[in-house]
């Protein structure tokens, strides 16, 4: 892929890498799966340059010296000192040239000390990757990563570059700095055979996220400012710089002031030359000194002073703050635009309503809090008491990879590995009474077909130790409401399961757009038995496929779930 290629061309490639299969793709990038040799990484770190968002070439240290005394109001202190100067007044300009510098050196000094710091922090951790070069491992950093290398990526790694996966094993990708979404992203090296963008693309992971579970190997496609974390970069270093409203407000300031001070100067003059009749230098000196009497000789350092404060009290708060003026911009903010999940709400999901065809179910407690219950109306019921509520929760669980961590001494809530969405189908298992240790062992998992956002939905089959409806496999399938309903052909009343009419879905859907019109998120759960007489299922777990089981199911019920606001949220606000 030659750097000075067009746009066009290179967007062009990477459509074709997402469209081909591993081996074809490391053809593509000019590579393969024992990696580079050092001498081609080498030519191809010549060539590409440094794995690196490059730097605005930032202003000389005596630009910054002098922007500080350049603002309109500096200027008007230095016009004030040389006309005090001027008027005789010899001490009161001095002075007013001392304000002016001292201010002027003071506030470079607050800027350059807080920028020192910024770059301190950038080169205090310096980033490391793992690639394959000449078929061996190698560690090496990250900014000496070029396109076609194959880099080792396993779950806690930052990711470096923008790569397709050749081989993934259960690996989840953190998208968070690219999407704003913090669930994790089921990603796999298969073609993609479906046109879609290129973020959304299954198998390619982006500079800047983050490895959230599994392991894979990856092939580098774009490196620094080529990659798509480098493009937000570019966007952000092209954007113009503005005053803050403090400048601007100054700056206004200012120019009344001078025309105010000008204006009456020259009034004075006037009057003094044309009616009191004085000489001309005596009314031109005269007027000069009511010119400096309206300078504010100490407004500018008395800003300088309270913003400065202001720095101070933000760094104990540990904020680093790198220009004085942007203390007060906070001051003036009106639209916050804030990350919600695990921000303003406790990145706990907590489901609180069950519905299935015979009942509509209320769940108490919070996030995950193992306190709480299910109630009918005024009736408390568990999994004991109905089986249409414990097959609901048993498939939702079941259908899960999240692990909690039961609460230790001094805790009051499960520890959570995995998807938080996942998490609270558990903790609604555990209120209605289900051990899912015991569960796990009745119903242990034989294969998985993961979620996808195009299928919308993910499915588990277990093995039975006793027949159940005739079958000694049991596919549980949970996602998107509408997705899963059309796949379904029964659904389970009560105790038994029957034909799913119009009217049953009619019902269905309106109680999904009911609780989405309260905010809450809604997933579906049913099953299909696989028996070993059925024609349409291979014999073959490997067979497996979206196609071949996620049909013909059997509707359980919706659980309708959110993500709590935090408690301090509102007074934050």
């Amino acid at each position: 892929m030659e750097k000075n290629n067009s746009a066009a061309d290179i967007s062009e490639i990477k459509s074709r890498i997402l469209r081909a299969d591993p081996i074809e793709a490391c053809r593509l990038m000019g590579s393969d799966m024992r990696g580079l040799s050092d001498a081609e990484a080498a030519a191809r770190l010549e060539k590409y340059g440094k794995n690196e968002l490059a730097q605005k070439k930032q202003a000389s240290m005596l630009s910054k010296l002098l922007t500080n005394f350049t603002s309109l109001m500096a200027l008007l202190l230095w016009a004030g000192g040389i006309m005090a100067i001027l008027s005789g007044a010899l001490e009161l300009g001095i002075s007013i040239f001392c304000v002016n510098l001292i201010n002027g050196l003071f506030s470079f000094f607050q800027e350059f000390k807080a920028e020192k710091a910024t770059n301190a922090l950038q080169k205090m951790l310096p980033a490391y990757a793992r690639v394959i070069r000449d078929g061996q491992e190698k560690k090496i950093l990250a900014s000496d990563i070029v396109p076609g290398d194959i880099m080792i990526l396993e779950e806690g790694d930052k990711i470096s570059a923008d790569a397709r996966i050749l081989r993934s094993n259960d690996f989840k990708a953190d998208q968070s700095t690219l999407t704003g979404e913090s669930n994790p992203i089921r990603k796999s090296g298969d073609a993609l055979n479906e046109e879609c963008s290129y973020l959304e693309a299954e198998n390619m992971v982006f500079s800047g996220t983050s490895a959230a579970a599994g392991t894979c190997r990856v092939l580098v496609v774009s490196t620094g400012m080529d990659s798509e974390f480098g493009k937000i970069a570019n966007l952000t270093q092209s954007t113009e710089k503005s005053l803050s409203p403090l400048q601007k407000e100054l700056n206004v300031l200012t120019k009344q002031i001078a025309l105010i001070s000008f204006s009456i100067g020259l009034v004075f003059f006037l009057i003094a030359v044309f009616l009191v009749r004085d000489p001309w230098m005596e009314s031109f000196l005269f007027a000069l000194g009511m010119v400096v009497a309206f300078i504010p000789e100490g407004l500018l350092p008395a800003v300088t002073l309270s913003l400065a404060l202001a720095v101070q009290r933000m760094a104990r708060e540990h904020a680093l703050v790198k220009k004085l003026s942007a203390v007060e911009t906070l001051g003036c903010t009106n639209v916050i635009c804030s990350d919600k999940t695990g921000t303003l709400t406790q990145n706990e999901m907590t489901v609180n309503h069950l519905w299935t065809m015979r009942a509509e179910m209320t769940v108490s407690g919070e996030g995950y809090s193992p306190e709480g219950e299910i109630r009918d109306g005024e009736a408390v019921v568990n999994a004991k008491s109905s089986s249409s509520l414990s097959l609901l929760l048993s498939g939702a669980a079941l259908c899960s990879n999240a692990k909690l961590i039961p609460p230790s001494e001094g805790h009051k809530r499960y520890t959570v590995l995995g998807d938080p969405t996942e998490a609270c189908l558990g903790v609604a298992a555990r209120k209605a009474g289900i051990d899912m240790d015991i569960l796990n062992q009745h119903f242990p998992r034989v294969m998985e077909l993961p979620f996808d956002s195009r299928r919308k939905r993910m499915t588990t089959v277990h093995q039975l130790h006793e027949p159940f409806e005739g079958s000694n496999r049991l596919a549980f399938v949970k996602g998107a409401p509408k997705e899963v309903l059309e796949l379904c052909v029964r659904c389970y009343d009560g105790s038994f399961s029957r034909e799913l009419t119009d009217s049953d879905r009619q019902l269905v859907m309106d109680a999904n757009d009911r609780y989405a019109r309260d905010g809450l998120r809604v997933l579906a759960v049913a099953y299909r038995p696989l028996s070993r007489g059925d024609a349409s299922i291979p014999d073959s777990i490997r067979d497996y496929t979206p196609e071949n089981i996620e049909t013909g199911l059997t509707f359980l019920g919706l659980v309708a779930m959110q993500d709590p606001p935090r408690a301090e949220v509102k007074d934050a606000v």
